[in-house]
């Protein structure tokens, strides 16, 4: 029995080595893209319904933290089912690392949301660069288990998260398009990125 044990052991170390070498094809273009278009449609219905942001916080934060749920949602489904349909005996795996990999930067970004707006609500503004920046840590982090490429896609959020900060600096006041506009093309061009990897596994 020690004997099995071991041999189990093993072989599930080396599943998850496997997995850990093994680029994650979960993530679709098509729902990739179409989280930076749900992006968009928010940042757009803020600058023509809303009025003054800056007088609202609650409400702009709660539509951004809805298309954030939104965007988890659609993405979350997805790469289980295409995990199961691609990586079949290792989708269990490969959804295993992928969500140690995303999750951090998922829990970061709410805490901190959830500190600033208790003990330093004059901060708000800062917070949509912020939260930019650790997207783009986040996509850094990722870049093992995704096509390298993405580590394009996590500078631009990185210097879209810093620009955001420099610019509503002069007014601390909340933009939708410093939101919308990141997003939207960072998700856009990591819809790209996805898209070519997998028509390169397809001919292959």
């Amino acid at each position: 029995m020690h004997e099995l044990d071991r041999a189990l052991a093993d072989i599930v170390a080396i599943r998850s080595q496997i997995a850990r070498d093994t680029t994650f094809r979960g993530l679709g273009a098509a729902t990739v893209a179409a989280t930076g278009l749900v992006a968009l449609v928010v940042a757009c219905g803020q600058a023509l319904l809303l009025g003054d942001l800056k007088a609202r916080p609650l409400l702009f934060f709660s539509l951004w933290i809805g298309a954030a749920l939104l965007a988890f949602a659609l993405v979350g489904v997805e790469a289980v089912r295409r995990s199961r349909r691609l990586h079949s005996g290792l989708a269990g795996a490969m959804i295993g690392n992928a969500i140690e990999v995303f999750l951090p930067t998922a829990g970061v970004g709410a805490c901190l949301g959830l500190v600033v707006a208790r003990f330093a609500p004059e901060a708000l503004w800062m917070l949509p660069g912020l939260w930019q920046v650790l997207m783009g840590l986040g996509l850094f982090a990722a870049s093992r288990i995704l096509p390298r490429r993405v580590q394009m896609v996590a500078a631009w959020y990185l210097l879209a998260g810093l620009a955001g900060l420099a610019l509503a600096s002069a007014t601390h006041g909340l933009s939708p398009w410093l939101m919308g506009v990141p997003f939207m093309v960072g998700q856009g061009w990591l819809a790209l990125i996805l898209h070519r990897a997998g028509a390169c596994d397809a001919d292959l």
